[in-house]
């Protein structure tokens, strides 16, 4: 590093370059060799939890087959009252029969139907049946089109059928989110559904409920056997913690099917119970298919995620303190409600925050033990991906979900504080 020769001008560097400049690039290649080692792990973020949520986000909106499948039909529709007791007119039903014709060839007119059908019963038949037959009419030589249609099935002169298709032509809906909220997307606005298709409020309290019972079980389970942990001997701890930690060496579906075998009516512990005569034989306990098994089953499940955490915690707690507390006249319940207490809540915390998380997205569990009774919206969710297909529910019920997560975090920071969440 050398002065600069004019008085006052910037230091230099030994390369005779401006020592600020010369930092600068410094730095800027030590920044992208460590974003170069982080690359990998960005790239892994990104493709395998950001652009999922993205896309999860998106779908639970997204509304386009409507409008991309009949586009002259929403355009005709656009000119309707629908709020008229009668039909629309022929210009619909031959834009209708047009786009029918184009939809059918490229054999999306049956994924409209399924779409429909979400919204209004009987909508998929519809296009299925009316479909084989309009595929031989001509747009151009056959028409008009209205009473042959209502020929083909009465439904297509029913003015609710074309307000349905009318109502959800939006490229962007909020059809899905009122769905999953027991409401329903209608020409006049947001309605409640029919109290027979009442459920998913109901499973999102009841999730919340049951993932909390099992967050406080797992607690009072969980905190005695860390504190024994924390306080044996290292090699009787290091013995006992095999044993907390086997349920992560056998199989989820083993653990719970076994858990059916104990807990349904001729199960192990009915048995037992009525072999000690401390049931009748006649009135078994009803442990299984209810919200009842699904806490036992998923506490046993959960609980070495709620141990370890509160056992790394406990470890880092001196003994010293509590004797330095019963040296000033504390009693043993004293000692550990004023000092040792308030010292693992950290460890509360961080194993609480784990299992409520992971309790409010199982389904596995729910679904074997839990019949109809305990059973999660997470349930709902799986069902509507794998069976009815109504992706965009499922992504409206997953958007919800997450955010009631997020939202239950952002109050716990605030109640709590997220830095006083330790795992040791």
């Amino acid at each position: 590093m050398t002065d600069a020769t004019n008085n006052g001008g910037p230091v230099l560097a030994a390369d005779g370059t401006p020592l600020k400049k010369s930092l600068a690039k410094a730095l800027r290649l030590q920044k992208m060799r460590a974003l170069g080692l982080i690359a990998p792990l960005l790239i892994f973020v990104m493709v395998s939890f950001i652009i999922p949520i993205g896309s999860m986000l998106f779908r639970s909106v997204e509304n386009g087959l409507v409008s991309e499948t009949l586009p002259l039909t929403v355009a005709e529709l656009q000119q309707w009252n629908g709020d008229s007791s009668e039909p629309p007119g022929e210009e619909v039903f031959s834009a209708f029969v047009a786009d029918m014709v184009v939809a059918i060839e490229a054999k999306n007119h049956t994924r409209l139907g399924t779409r429909l059908n979400y919204e209004k019963t009987g909508m998929s038949s519809l296009f299925r049946k009316s479909g084989r037959k309009i595929k031989n009419l001509d747009p151009a030589v056959d028409g008009p089109f209205k009473e042959k249609l209502i020929d083909i099935d009465k439904r297509w002169g029913d003015v609710e059928t074309w307000r349905t298709i009318k109502t959800h032509s939006v490229g962007i809906t909020n059809g899905y989110f009122l769905n999953a909220v027991d409401m329903r997307r209608t020409p006049e606005g947001a309605q409640s559904q029919p109290e027979d298709k009442q459920i998913l409020i109901t499973l999102f309290k009841r999730t919340l409920i049951m993932s909390l019972a099992i967050t406080a079980s797992c607690i009072l389970l969980g905190y005695p056997v860390a504190w024994i942990l924390a306080n044996l001997p290292a090699r009787t701890a290091n013995i006992l913690m095999i044993l907390v930690l086997l349920p992560f060496w056998t199989s989820l579906l083993v653990r719970t099917s076994a858990w059916k075998v104990m807990l349904q009516q001729q199960g192990v512990i009915n048995e037992v119970l009525v072999w000690l005569g401390m049931v009748p034989d006649d009135a078994r306990l009803v442990m299984i298919n209810n919200q009842f098994g699904t806490i036992v089953a998923m506490t046993h499940i959960l609980l070495p995620f709620m141990i370890l955490p509160m056992y790394s915690v406990m470890q880092t707690i001196q003994p010293t303190y509590l004797r330095a507390a019963k040296s000033m006249g504390a009693t043993n319940w004293t000692a550990f409600w004023r000092v040792y207490f308030p010292l693992s809540v950290p460890g509360i915390g961080a194993g609480s925050i784990l299992v409520f998380i992971l309790s409010i997205g199982y389904y596995i569990t729910p679904e074997i033990v839990g019949g109809t009774k305990g059973v999660f919206i997470s349930n709902r969710i799986a069902y509507h991906i794998s069976s009815s297909l109504n992706w965009g529910l499922a992504a409206a019920l997953g958007a919800i979900l997450l955010a009631v997560v997020l939202v239950l975090y952002w109050a716990y920071d605030k109640i709590v504080g997220i830095d006083n969440v330790k795992l040791g």
